[in-house]
This record gives structure tokens, C-alpha cells and sequence, in this order.
């Protein structure tokens, strides 16, 4: 581990006192209060160029100016985003752990200038200063710092995509509008990105992020599992009578089928929300098996289920091929790989659900 060199602040108890400028100082025969009423952000931002400048290797010429530019455009933009998020994060300025963060982010950034990469590592650090103590989420944070610069694009838009589809799912996709404007919001900004070759996925193995292994997993499987009410044939209103459901054709359960408006179908996200709705709504055990057995029987295959997706947004026809033309599904990820994967998506849609859900 390279050393750095932490900048702090503090009182001499020594009468005899070298006091820096900017600095106050206090003496006095007896007892002394002091009081800290909060660092204001232009002291914060002294101090997070002070980290910097005390620790990058010297450069000469135009390449120093390059990088002390890019250093405060980069700390400038942390700052910003904290005080916006978290002001409170202000105040770790002092705290040796969060400068040795701090100045990962400065140096990564003052040597490649790559705005991408500098908002995703805004975003991790911004998320990193949150947690008080130290825990995994806060060494997990710590080692995404370091790692993402290994990666490139098309690695980073890898783990945004194996994140999203094998460890989230959204519950406001209720039909195929919803369904059509989620992939447009988290999937086209990476769906032309992710690539096949197997360097991709050994060098993502490498760094951390994740693992290849044998148990494969399709993407219109996961598809299919998380948003089944979307991939619904459909039946005829009888067999709810030939079944012997008897909550009858209830409106809470059943609604027209979203791909035959002929039939009716489950009203139901995936089995998930339909077994909350059982709790919710005091299901009977019977009707419970009767009413999954009805959404299972409807389902279309996986082929269905492919063609419906690209039927509502023809650039997934690209993430499907990479998918089952490479070791995207049997890549898992690990807790470094999620952080990164799940900063890559919200410093593109902004807003997205706390790291700590998959993490803690």
C-alpha cells in the first residue's frame, strides 16, 4: 500500500504557539472552551487540494497543470454533489480514511480525465462518505474506488447489466408501457456497449468483480421469473369456474390479458407480489394453489417471452445475442462488482434504490 499523507488541525497545548494562516489562535491561564461550529466548504476544499497536492508524484510541464486542473474540477464536483446529498459528509474532511478515498478519486481522475469514469467515482465516494463507521459497505466502497479505474466502458456497462437483471427488479412495471420505458431508462444506455469477448469477463474476474460460473442463467428466464405478469398468454374467464376459485373473477386477481384482449390473466407483477396480495386479501390455501397454477399455465416460453421484449424495444434484440453469446450468464457478481454496477446505473438515471438493500 502506498503511503499518503493526512492533513489535520489541531490545538498545541505548548503555550508557545506557531499558528498557520487561516488558523485561530487561543491561549489563556486557566481552562479554555472551545466550541466548533461546522467547517464551511471553502475550508473543506482547502483541505481536499491540500490531500492532493501533498501526495501526487511531481510532473513537470503542461502534464502538472493537466493534472492539478483536473484534480480540482474533480474535487470541485465531489463537493458539490456531498453538499447537495450529504452535507454532512463534510465534516469527514479530516478523517485520514476518507482523505486516502479522497485522493484515490483525485488521482485516478488527474490521470485519465475520462468524465464517465469521474462521475461514477464521484458517485461511489459521495456514497462512501454516508457511512460513519467503518463496515463492509464502507470497505466495499473503499475497494470500488480503486477497482473501477481498471475497467473499461464496455466492463463498466458489463456489471450494469448483470446488476440490474440478476439482482433487481422494479415494481412499477405494470404493463408493457412501463415495461418499454424501464428498458429505455436502465437498459438503452448500455445495451450497445456490453461485448462478447471473453477477455471482457476474465479481466472482470481478475479485478474482483465478479465470478464465471457454470450455473448459466438466460436472460428471458430472468425475465420471465421477474416480470411474468408481462409474458401472459392468457385464458378464457371460464376456467376460473371450472377451477373452482371461489373468490370468483375478482378484479384484485384477475384483469385482461395484456397480450389478448379476448382473455383475462393473473394480475400479478411475479409470484413474489402475488403472494403478498394473498396475505393482504386473506386467501384461502385453495385458492392460493389454484390461482398460481393459473398464472403458471399462461406463461409464454422463453422464445415468447425474447420476441415480446424486442416486439417492445428492438435494440433488446443486441442484449439478448451478447447475453447468450458470452459469459454474461453465468457472470456473478461480487459485492465489489454489485457497488459498481450500481453506481455505473445511477450516475445515469440518477435516483436509484441504497447500495445498502444489497450490502450490509
Amino acid at each position: 500500500m502506498s503511503e499518503i499523507i493526512c492533513t489535520t488541525r489541531m490545538l498545541n497545548k505548548d503555550q508557545k504557539q506557531n499558528v498557520s494562516k487561516g488558523s485561530n489562535a487561543i491561549q489563556a491561564g486557566g481552562n479554555v472552551t472551545v466550541t466548533r461550529t461546522g467547517l464551511t466548504y471553502s475550508e473543506v476544499r482547502d483541505v481536499a487540494l491540500d490531500v492532493f497536492r501533498a501526495n501526487f508524484y511531481k510532473l513537470a510541464g503542461v502534464a502538472k497543470e493537466t493534472a492539478k486542473a483536473r484534480a480540482e474540477e474533480i474535487t470541485e464536483l465531489f463537493l458539490s454533489k456531498l453538499q447537495k446529498e450529504h452535507p454532512a459528509g463534510l465534516e469527514k474532511t479530516y478523517d485520514p480514511d476518507f482523505q486516502y478515498a479522497l485522493f484515490t478519486v483525485q488521482k485516478e481522475y488527474a490521470r485519465n480525465g475520462d468524465k464517465d469514469l469521474g462521475d461514477l467515482l464521484v458517485d461511489l465516494l459521495v456514497d462512501r462518505s454516508k457511512h460513519e463507521q467503518r463496515n463492509i459497505l464502507q470497505i466495499v466502497l473503499n475497494e470500488s474506488l480503486s477497482t473501477a479505474p481498471k475497467l473499461t466502458e464496455n466492463q463498466l456497462s458489463v456489471l450494469a447489466m448483470i446488476f440490474l437483471f440478476k439482482y433487481t427488479q422494479n415494481y412499477g412495471v405494470v404493463n408493457h408501457k412501463k415495461l418499454g420505458e424501464y428498458f429505455d431508462m436502465f437498459v438503452n444506455p448500455f445495451a450497445s456497449k456490453v461485448v462478447k469477448n471473453i477477455a471482457c469477463y476474465q479481466h472482470l474476474e481478475f479485478s474482483g468483480c465478479g465470478s464465471i460460473r457454470l450455473n448459466a442463467l438466460k436472460l428471458e428466464s430472468i425475465l420471465g421469473q421477474t416480470y411474468q405478469g408481462q409474458f401472459i398468454k392468457g385464458f378464457d374467464k371460464d376456467k376460473i369456474t371450472e377451477r373452482g376459485v371461489t373468490i370468483g373473477l375478482n378484479s384484485r386477481f384477475f384483469m385482461p390479458s395484456l397480450n389478448d384482449k379476448s382473455k383475462i390473466q393473473v394480475r400479478a407483477l411475479n409470484k413474489e407480489s402475488l403472494e403478498k396480495d394473498f396475505e393482504k386479501f386473506g386467501i384461502t390455501p385453495e385458492d392460493r394453489a389454484k390461482i398460481i397454477r393459473l398464472f403458471d399455465e399462461g406463461k409464454m416460453n422463453d422464445n415468447e417471452i425474447k420476441e415480446k421484449s424486442i416486439e417492445i424495444r428492438p435494440y433488446m434484440a443486441r442484449l439478448f445475442e451478447t447475453w447468450s453469446e458470452s459469459e454474461m450468464k453465468n457472470f456473478w457478481l461480487t459485492s465489489v462488482g454489485i457497488a459498481i454496477g450500481h453506481a455505473n446505473i445511477k450516475r445515469l438515471v440518477g435516483e436509484f434504490a441504497n447500495l445498502s438493500i444489497w450490502i450490509n
